[in-house]
């Protein structure tokens, strides 16, 4: 994307997490697309491995379904774009949302700050028509999605530690019947 010419379909963003682990941890979650429906499911209503990629994580796909708190749907492939590994990892994405994305891991005491940067265009119709005019909204969708997914990692974290059934269920799923199951949004 040129920064100098952004289009309403253009989209910038980056999120900042702190949790409670190692580099490692956080990289093992993040790192397997397949388990995102799992311990994000708010925004990640499945996921169809393409492609297990290589032994350090290239090259790895997976076509995703997702949502955030606004009732649309998004259908898009995920390929990592280089190693996951305890310091981060980059990915493509290809489909309704078309970019590239950056996860960056970095010890901070008993912390671990991760780092999201994710520039993406909308080629689904909907998005791109109301662009212009909704783009406020999709950012503060993307934002809660983000929020949502802190929430949820911090769970996960939990949960692969101790005892499973001590820790909460992670945030569902905004309007569900739309979401999987109802009629399908342009």
């Amino acid at each position: 994307m040129n920064p100098q010419r952004s289009r309403s379909t253009d989209y910038q963003f980056r999120t900042v997490w702190r949790v409670a682990a190692t580099p490692e941890e956080v990289a093992a979650i993040l790192g397997d697309a397949s388990t995102l429906p799992q311990w994000w499911p708010s925004v990640y209503l499945s996921v169809e491995p393409i492609h297990a990629g290589k032994e350090d994580g290239t090259g790895g796909m997976a076509r995703l379904h997702t949502k955030g708190w606004l009732p649309y749907t998004l259908r898009w492939t995920l390929t990592v774009t280089s190693p996951i590994t305890s310091s981060g990892f980059s990915l493509r994405a290809t489909g309704d949302l078309n970019g590239t994305g950056r996860w960056d891991f970095e010890q901070d005491g008993p912390e671990t700050v991760i780092t999201y940067d994710w520039r993406v265009s909308t080629s689904k119709p909907l998005l791109r028509r109301l662009g212009w005019l909704l783009k406020p909204a999709f950012a503060v969708n993307h934002r809660w999605a983000m929020a949502r997914g802190q929430e949820s990692l911090a769970l996960e974290l939990r949960r692969r530690r101790g005892n499973p059934q001590n820790v909460p269920a992670p945030p569902p799923p905004t309007f569900p019947r739309r979401a999987g199951h109802g009629r399908r949004m342009a």
